[in-house]
């Protein structure tokens, strides 16, 4: 019997693998080591491989079409809904096996060693910004447990940073001096590696002509832009801007029923990486509206009514939408002269 569907459940060392025929008979539903799953599927002849969207997913769909399957990611979620009782590796893998050959199910599109390379500058710099964040807030810490406090920000770590320099200091014992040291080294690292990663992602951006034409929307800088543009190679997979605005999880959840429509805060279902990004932008326009009210007439009236964060999620909802617009239209972001907060899109000019 042929198989024509196979689905996996990915794993780091053993996978479980589900396959059915034409009749949707199982053929075979077994766990395959690790190393054993490349020379299993060159053996089989070319079939519908339905996978979950996780970890080392890409990759896995990468190897497995150079062997000639059709290779298809879904989004964890959206298997879920053919999992059946008891959960385990077998059932798994037959939900992937059942949801890839459903029409209404969402694929992801598999991404090249250069496009997950570039998201992982993002992911690398967020742990490293994570990092330093934790390394000054253990310093401001320990420094108050002897007495010895700073006004906060980037001012204040420098007074503290001369108190430890300071040998002459009598306030700060020499083991506790000692110990503070490492962390201010390990701050100094951080703050290098940070800049490293941050010249190579202007570098790149830079010869991005889609990254060049996000950074002309307001709220978005060079480390959003791309962010979106290594997330999102192709921003037509999705069919409007609301549809790219809920995948980053930043419209308000609906809970209708009853022909009622009832829409609850925002669902946060998606990128938190980019939502956040989004957001912080918008936090900066805010700053600039406080200061130039008759430029953000609809941002302005938006704060007159509701609270700054309520607003600042407005507007990044609104410019993951322009986002989209952007990226599909290829042309860039301007406003009209007769509403400063109405936006359209023109050529970008060389």
């Amino acid at each position: 019997m042929q198989v024509i569907t196979i689905g996996i459940d990915l794993a780091k060392h053993v996978f479980q693998v589900h396959g059915v025929d034409a009749n949707d008979k199982v053929v075979f539903n077994k766990p395959l080591r690790r190393s054993q799953v490349l020379p299993f599927f060159a053996k089989l002849a070319p079939c519908l491989i339905g996978m979950e969207a996780c970890a080392s997913a890409h990759y896995w769909a990468r190897e497995l079409k150079k062997l000639g399957h059709d290779v298809r990611l879904m989004p964890a979620k959206d298997v879920k809904a053919y999992v059946k009782r008891n959960k385990n590796d077998s059932v798994d893998a037959a939900a992937c096996s059942e949801a890839v050959r459903r029409p209404t199910v969402r694929t992801v599109p598999v991404k090249t060693p250069e496009q997950q390379a570039e998201l992982m500058q993002h992911r690398v710099r967020d742990l490293l910004v994570r990092q330093r964040t934790q390394a000054i807030n253990a310093l401001r810490s320990h420094l108050a447990e002897l007495g010895i406090v700073a006004a906060q920000g980037y001012d204040g770590l420098k007074v503290l940073l001369v108190v430890i320099a300071d040998c002459s200091d009598v306030r700060l014992p020499e083991n506790a001096r000692a110990s503070l040291s490492a962390l201010i080294a390990q701050i100094a690292s951080c703050q290098a590696e940070i800049g490293a990663i941050e010249k190579r992602l202007l570098a790149q951006h830079r010869k991005n002509a889609d990254s060049k034409r996000l950074e002309t929307i307001p709220g978005i800088g060079v480390l959003g832009a791309s962010a979106i543009v290594a997330t999102v190679p192709d921003a037509s997979i999705f069919k409007t801007g609301r549809d790219f605005a809920a995948w980053i999880g930043i419209v308000s959840r609906e809970d209708s029923t009853g022909g009622k429509q009832r829409l609850g805060p925002i669902s946060k279902q998606g990128d938190r990486y980019l939502r956040r990004i989004l957001i912080v932008g918008a936090f900066a326009v805010i700053k600039q509206a406080r200061a130039h009210p008759e430029k953000y007439p609809w941002l302005t009236q938006l704060l007159a009514r509701k609270p700054a964060k309520v607003a600042a999620v407005a507007l990044a909802n609104k410019t993951a939408r322009i986002a989209w617009a952007v990226l599909t239209k290829k042309e860039i972001y301007r406003v009209t002269s007769h509403h400063r907060d109405t936006c359209v899109v023109g050529r970008l000019k060389k």
